[in-house]
């Protein structure tokens, strides 16, 4: 087996929400808030292979890629004495009558140490991007780590995912550090 290294580059980006005023997270017309609780676990694992599965980040942490895998980093997220449910949510698209809504959008929050918080796996389903569910993700995760008392929230992005970065850019998030992610890839043999 012959493997080699990819190096992924990657943000630690950082907003102090003492210095910014964030507006209200709003959802557009057809989409609700699931809050926190032991039963949606499984909800958020799906929201999150959906949503990172066919994306770069599935390469840079292979878990993203699988079910099963966003199922295990799911329960280690609760399973951690940090966990916040107050930055933790979910959000779904009300379905037409008679079918089941569908849960398009995943966010988690940890606290650090310290007044630190720390996001984890912003994600929302391609077929439901573009309607500003990530900046209401992002939002509403933020006012959670508020309300624990958390001063200092930061994230890591792949510098690659450029909307995602403009994201966070546009909500006052700043780049405090560039750090690289080495993965080992199997080459294939012909």
């Amino acid at each position: 087996m012959v493997t080699t290294t990819s190096y992924y580059k990657r943000f630690r980006m950082e907003i102090d929400l003492r210095d910014v005023s964030l507006p209200a997270p709003l959802l557009p017309e057809g989409y609700h808030w699931e809050a926190w609780s032991p039963q949606v676990l499984e909800r958020h694992a799906w929201a999150k292979w959906e949503s990172f599965r066919s994306e770069i980040d599935s390469h840079v942490f292979e878990c993203l890629g699988d079910y099963i895998g966003c199922l295990r980093l799911m329960q280690e997220i609760y399973n951690r004495d940090t966990f916040l449910a107050n930055a933790t949510w979910l959000i779904s698209h009300d379905a037409p009558r008679g079918k089941q809504s569908a849960d398009c959008a995943t966010i988690q929050g940890l606290a650090q140490a310290g007044a630190l918080g720390s996001i984890q796996n912003v994600g929302v389903v391609p077929a439901h991007r573009g309607h500003g569910l990530g900046r209401a993700l992002v939002l509403k995760s933020l006012e959670g780590f508020r309300l624990a008392g958390m001063s200092r929230v930061y994230l890591e992005v792949t510098a690659q995912n450029k909307p995602a970065v403009e994201l966070y850019r546009s909500l006052g998030f700043k780049v405090t550090r560039t750090v690289y992610k080495a993965v080992e890839q199997e080459l294939s043999a012909y």
